[in-house]
């Protein structure tokens, strides 16, 4: 078999939380691309049966939207439901539903940061936890992909995100935590650290325009990344080539942290 039919993911099935716009809705695109099943999990639904319909309509692949919020046990215990009754199976989870609050830590309050802690941590042990389950109960493995960030890394001047930082790092060693338990089960799992990402949000943001422009005065590559430009790496951990790929963090950041 051939590097280009491994990387394919033809008759599997993925769920993406937050996909329905962003890096969510990219990654949607790009496993769909690859012959991958999908499902939308995102607490706008709206957009979510709008994303599916799009990535149906354009790759020819099953959709599916469903309205999900990842702090809440009973919902993620829906979508797994969801998934088992119209696909079967669960192959790969990229649990990338995340906030951001920029806020100066003596301002923050209690519940500011509980919410932050909860979406972008709590969150994402929530949707893998669920999705390696089922993993596990299916004796076939998967891959699961947990969205951290350059955040976890470095800390982001000038704007002020403590909550955001400590969330994103708590990811990555939830990641790391989670593949080794589970690597006798052949349940992989990585994450995903971006920087800076063009994202239709971001940039039609008129209060980010400011940050953006000391942001790419910094940058080595003077830019913000693009939302296709985590492809690649996401359906390389997907699929069957990143076998021996497991509780790595990946920095797509265009050399940000390298200074």
């Amino acid at each position: 078999m051939s590097i280009l039919e491994k990387m394919k993911l033809t008759g599997k099935t993925a769920f993406i939380t937050g996909g329905a716009r962003g890096i969510g809705k990219s990654v949607a695109i790009a496993f769909a691309q690859a012959g991958a099943n999908i499902v939308i999990a995102d607490f706008d639904l709206i957009e979510a049966e709008k994303t599916a319909i799009e990535i149906a309509d354009r790759e020819g692949v099953r959709t599916l939207a469903v309205k999900t919020d990842v702090t809440d046990q009973a919902s993620i215990n829906n979508l797994i439901d969801v998934i088992k009754q119209e696909f079967g199976k669960l192959d790969i989870a990229f649990c990338n539903a995340g906030i951001c609050l920029n806020i100066p830590a003596e301002d923050m309050t209690l519940e500011q940061w509980s919410k932050v802690i909860n979406v972008n941590l709590t969150g994402v042990f929530l949707t893998a936890q669920a999705a390696g389950k089922l993993m596990i109960e299916q004796g076939t493995g998967g891959s699961i992909i947990n969205t951290a960030s350059m955040s976890a890394h470095i800390v982001n001047v000038p704007q002020p995100q403590c909550a955001y930082n400590a969330s994103k790092a708590g990811v990555i060693q939830l990641t790391k935590s989670l593949a080794i338990e589970w690597a006798k089960h052949n349940v992989r799992v990585n994450s995903l650290s971006p920087g800076y990402i063009g994202t239709e949000l971001t940039l039609n943001s008129k209060d980010l325009q400011p940050l953006i422009k000391e942001w790419n005065a910094i940058a080595p590559l003077h830019r913000m990344g693009t939302p296709e430009e985590l492809q690649a790496i996401c359906v390389y951990l997907a699929g069957d080539t990143s076998t021996f790929t497991t509780g790595s963090d990946f920095i797509i950041d265009g050399a940000f942290t390298c200074f």
